[in-house]
């Protein structure tokens, strides 16, 4: 193969086969791959614009059966530490997630064996009666998979029934590698690789939007990870004209901190802040046909994520108002409003408060007359 007629074609936006986005991150320069991502972000994405968001991770409960061997947030049936929270629970987080600015609630938990469809539903729509600005970003395909599994329902039922509770868009989580040999060995519990893309094909059908994801540095081979970004673009190129599929495409690396995975598997995270930055570029070049790439600034940190929007990378996520589970496996980084916005900027970018669905929202006013205040202590 040869590398520069391979880039070529990538900033022609022309499809890479698995084997040939293998030949890119083992043998292209990173500041080529940066480069020709960064072209290829301005077409997707022309503005000067980096787009955040505020949201809140909130669990529907930490019981699970999946048994991943990267989770440490997960507790089994009948743990001391097993809990289901409670609508009055929900109440306090999202008043102050709406003070705080923010308008969507990502919410997601286990694959607890006794909550069906119906508890979903009724929890979806409890919280929509409560709050109707409220938007939920919800579940993802590993839950859709394990509640039709229970109900013995279609994923299209599924999804459409919560659809009508109150789910705004679905995300992209519990992909972490499409391979089943990998699923087999951190994942045996979670739906495997097909049936994840399957979900995602029956949300797009019901005009869904979604995210996608990838957990990688563990012990998926690079060809395993192409192939991913492979079948995530074939995915996306069959979503019906009226949907907007995959919104956004988020790599991230493997957190390794106490996890069982680590301690029998061996694997350790070694993903450095080139390869992640390599990953990124290829994210974008290997999916013409995915709108935005975000980097994940919480696994990798602020530098390497300032990077990474020079790389192909056009939205920095959002400050967390709350996350429970990558945090427990070692991710340390935190930002504030304030401080992701200043983020953007060092790096060169404007920031743009966004929503789920990647439309432009104003900064709360609370948020604009603080900056308005910096800006009249500079003046004097």
């Amino acid at each position: 193969m040869n590398t520069a007629e391979l880039l070529e074609k990538g900033l022609h936006r022309e499809w890479l086969t698995a084997e040939e986005g293998v030949w890119l991150l083992e043998n292209a320069d990173t500041a080529d791959l940066m480069y020709v991502a960064n072209q290829l972000r301005f077409q997707s994405v022309p503005a000067n614009d980096v787009t955040w968001i505020i949201d809140r991770n909130s669990n529907t409960t930490n019981v699970c059966i999946a048994n991943c061997k990267f989770c440490n947030f997960y507790r089994r049936p009948g743990d001391a530490e097993a809990y289901v929270t409670t609508i009055e629970e929900y109440k306090p987080k999202i008043e102050e997630t709406f003070a705080l600015g923010g308008e969507q609630l990502l919410l997601q938990g286990g694959h607890h064996p006794d909550l069906g469809l119906e508890y979903y539903t009724k929890l979806f729509s409890e919280l929509k009666a409560l709050y109707p600005r409220l938007k939920l970003h919800a579940l993802g395909p590993p839950e859709i998979a394990h509640v039709a599994k229970l109900e013995g329902m279609s994923h299209y039922d599924v999804l459409k029934a919560l659809k009508e509770s109150g789910l705004d868009s679905l995300p992209g989580a519990g992909a972490e590698i499409l391979s089943d040999r990998v699923r087999r060995l951190i994942s045996k519990g979670k739906c495997g690789g097909e049936e994840w893309l399957d979900v995602m094909r029956a949300a797009h059908q019901l005009d869904i939007t979604t995210s996608a994801t990838m957990m990688f540095g563990h012990i998926e081979t690079n060809w395993e990870r192409m192939d991913h970004l492979v079948r995530m673009r074939q995915v996306q190129s069959e979503k019906p004209d009226h949907a907007k599929g995959f919104l956004a495409f988020i790599p991230w690396p493997f957190q390794d901190e106490d996890t069982i995975l680590k301690k029998i598997k061996r694997a350790r995270n070694t993903v450095t802040g080139d390869e992640y930055i390599r990953m990124i570029a290829l994210s974008r070049i290997m999916l013409p046909n995915v709108t935005n790439i975000q980097a994940s600034w919480l696994t990798v940190g602020k530098q390497v994520a300032q990077i990474c929007l020079h790389s192909g990378a056009n939205d920095f996520g959002s400050i967390m108002i709350e996350e429970n589970v990558v945090s427990a496996a070692g991710a340390r980084w935190r930002f504030t409003a304030d401080g992701i916005q200043e983020a953007i900027k060092e790096a060169g970018f404007r920031p743009q408060l966004r929503t789920q669905q990647y439309e432009y929202r104003e900064l709360p006013e609370h948020m604009r007359q603080q900056v308005l205040d910096r800006e009249a202590l500079l003046v004097d």
